[in-house]
């Protein structure tokens, strides 16, 4: 996904501004109409008492509940005067980030509220797409998990409410394994049992796409590497610790305890590997869960989850999910934020929770009837609460595509892991230049 830069220039349009709102001043009758758009005013300053209908913007609602319409069904029974639109993307992430990008571009205001693919936050606030959550715009946070709203600030400001979220899970065969592996030594050291079993020991999504960043992130996260600094920009993934977690991951190819046709594996040839009985463990999200347990399945009532392994306890998953931010362009901001407030509600985080998606709400993971529901509960709260959001960037896509393609040259043998973290280092740095 091609990278436009954002200009530098923008201070030198000031002076002009301030041009067009004198000679606005000086006119009468009714050309004073063409001046009142506030011509040149930062479009966050706009509209923030405004109420009315909104529209919301999100890609395909696939929960068997169809969560989204429920949500939205409860928000308008309750705010006549102010009814929300749904607006149902694509189930194409692509598609999605596209859409949303040419109305931001034209500075529509047919979109008010849009959900964001997690890394996709960044790149929106920092382009002045998004309304930031401070001040009069501030809302409370204090009962979601931290990582989910971390995910959803840039630059020390929340710009987006955490609207669900998800994190990988460790899925392991409990007739083969008497407990979970806590760390990669553990795991590893188990892997003779899937031997002599015929059968992979471990697998995630190691083909070249967006899986492979989020496996290759979890290890390295693991194992205390990161990608970028505080800003946004300065890449610091060329170290001693990112080095040690990609090193587990190609090790564990080279020797066989990662299949070897695990680097075409996304997230369904991954699952059907496991399901059909020829893993004994997998990354996984937990939606992977039912299919598992389905009937027919090779490994029902053979499996449980635990959260992924790092390198000393508890690893560093991805998180997955989306946040739900306020567009700048937004007429109706003042309506547009009580929805957002409504959407980390209890009330309707526990809509969320019952449709089968992670909630951002820390108190749903601990209630027993959803915990009845989805068993995975309890580790998937384990693991986000030690979650790492991907890279915190405005160049979000570029930093992507330097991990997965360094990533994946290391596993095949076609770069050092050392020429692989460097590989990693530069496409970072280049990424935001």
């Amino acid at each position: 996904m091609a990278l436009k830069k954002v200009s530098a220039l923008r201070t030198s349009l000031v002076p002009r501004a301030a041009l067009a709102v004198t000679a606005c001043a000086l006119l009468t009758g009714a050309f004073t109409s063409a001046c009142s758009s506030d011509s040149g005013t930062n479009p966050t300053s706009q509209n923030l008492t405004g109420r009315g209908p909104i529209t919301y913007v999100e890609g395909k609602d696939t929960t068997d509940t169809g969560v989204v319409k429920q949500l939205i069904e409860r928000w308008n029974a309750a705010h006549p005067a102010e009814q929300v639109t749904f607006k149902e993307q694509s189930n194409d992430a692509s598609q999605q980030y596209d859409d949303l990008v040419e109305h931001m571009r034209s500075k529509s205001a047919d979109y008010d509220v849009v959900a964001l693919d997690v890394p996709w936050t960044a790149e929106f606030a920092a382009k002045g797409y998004l309304q930031p959550l401070k001040d009069t715009f501030a809302i409370d946070t204090s009962s979601l998990l931290s990582p989910p709203v971390a995910s959803a600030t840039y630059n020390n400001t929340l710009y987006a409410a955490p609207r669900n979220t998800n994190g990988g899970l460790l899925f392991y065969r409990t007739d083969l394994v008497q407990s979970p592996p806590k760390t990669w030594t553990e795991l590893l050291a188990q892997c003779p049992i899937a031997k002599a079993q015929n059968i992979g020991c471990y697998a995630g999504q190691f083909a070249t796409y967006e899986g492979l960043t989020v496996n290759a992130s979890e290890v390295i996260n693991g194992f205390g590497g990161t990608f970028v600094g505080p800003d946004g920009k300065t890449p610091t993934v060329n170290s001693p610790q990112a080095r040690k977690g990609l090193t587990t991951l190609v090790d564990a190819y080279k020797n066989g305890d990662i299949p070897k046709e695990a680097i075409t594996f996304k997230e369904p040839e991954s699952a059907n590997a496991f399901q059909s009985g020829k893993l004994m463990f997998l990354r996984g999200w937990p939606s992977t869960f039912g299919d598992l347990g389905s009937e027919g399945s090779s490994v029902k009532d053979k499996f449980a989850v635990a959260p992924l392994p790092g390198e000393n306890g508890v690893g560093a998953s991805t998180l997955g999910g989306y946040n739900a931010g306020i567009s700048a362009f937004s007429k109706n901001k003042a309506t547009a934020l009580d929805f957002l407030r409504y959407l980390i509600s209890e009330e309707a985080q526990q809509l969320v929770a019952a449709s089968s998606l992670p909630s951002v709400r820390a108190s749903m993971y601990d209630d027993p009837a959803l915990i009845a529901k989805m068993p995975y509960l309890p580790a998937l709260k384990d693991s986000i609460a030690s979650a790492v959001p991907r890279p915190v960037t405005p160049f979000y896509p570029a930093v992507s595509k330097a991990i997965q393609d360094n990533a994946a040259a290391a596993l095949r043998g076609e770069k050092s892991v050392d020429d692989a973290i460097v590989g990693m280092q530069k496409g970072i740095e280049s990424a935001g230049s």
